[in-house]
């Protein structure tokens, strides 16, 4: 590991919010902050925001400062990227944003039912090499793990420029009959780019630098539906 990123895995511990657990305080264990996040870690009552692979936190970050009376927590498993996130929240005083440190393997861990209501996944890795990938972060596998911990009917945003990815979560909200509040196979030509929309992360800038389509999806998930995958003779 480099200098660099040990200097920035140490200062992250003096941020506020800022929460790396070791593996084996969320293997199969509950962490500490499970069911009480709101009240510990934001020390109010307000409903929580969820990103996934938040990176350097930009959607994160812009959205605590559009919504000050929710709670933002961004996730990802690389330091190195959630420093710069955290660095800015710090400088800002943001007091409803915090980031985690951890694989979203672990996400049940970390989470209690009803516990969050909204799930952001931007621009995650897309799990090009198998048609029927389960570390894609809006499979199946994945979906069950957020009704766990989701509100009924909590909201599910993916921002990509995976066209496969996009189509592959459209057609698996579709087979199970979830209902799409939003989408766009291109959003910047859609029309309904709005505030929220139009936030860019660093990646999304070098994406749409390189003419990518932009794609969206939002949709509603019940915490009492078993999702189903789509079948073999269904996906690409």
């Amino acid at each position: 590991m480099s200098k660099n990123k040990l200097q920035k895995f140490k200062e992250m511990e003096a941020f506020d919010r800022v929460y790396q657990p070791a593996f084996e305080e969320v293997y199969k264990v509950d962490y500490a902050l499970k069911g009480r996040w709101a009240e510990e870690a934001f020390h109010n009552n307000n409903p929580i925001t969820l990103e996934l692979g938040c990176g350097k936190g930009e959607y994160t970050l812009n959205l605590a400062m559009r919504f000050p009376e929710r709670n933002f927590i961004g996730m990802d498993i690389k330091g190195a990227r959630i420093w710069k996130g955290a660095k800015t929240a710090n400088a800002l005083n943001l007091k409803n944003v915090a980031f985690l440190r951890t694989r979203v393997e672990l996400i049940q861990s970390f989470f209690s039912p009803g516990e969050v209501e909204e799930i952001w996944v931007t621009f995650p890795d897309p799990q090009l090499k198998k048609k029927r990938n389960k570390k894609r972060l809006t499979s199946s596998r994945f979906l069950n793990l957020y009704r766990n911990f989701l509100t009924d009917m909590g909201t599910i945003n993916l921002k990509t420029d995976s066209d496969i990815l996009y189509q592959y979560t459209k057609e698996l909200v579709m087979h199970n009959k979830l209902n799409i509040l939003k989408q766009s196979d291109d959003l910047y030509r859609s029309g309904f780019d709005d505030d929220i929309l139009s936030i860019k992360t660093f990646y999304e800038n070098q994406f749409l630098n390189e003419g990518s389509r932009i794609t969206y999806i939002s949709f509603q998930l019940p915490s009492q539906q078993c999702i189903e995958e789509i079948p073999d003779h269904e996906q690409e």
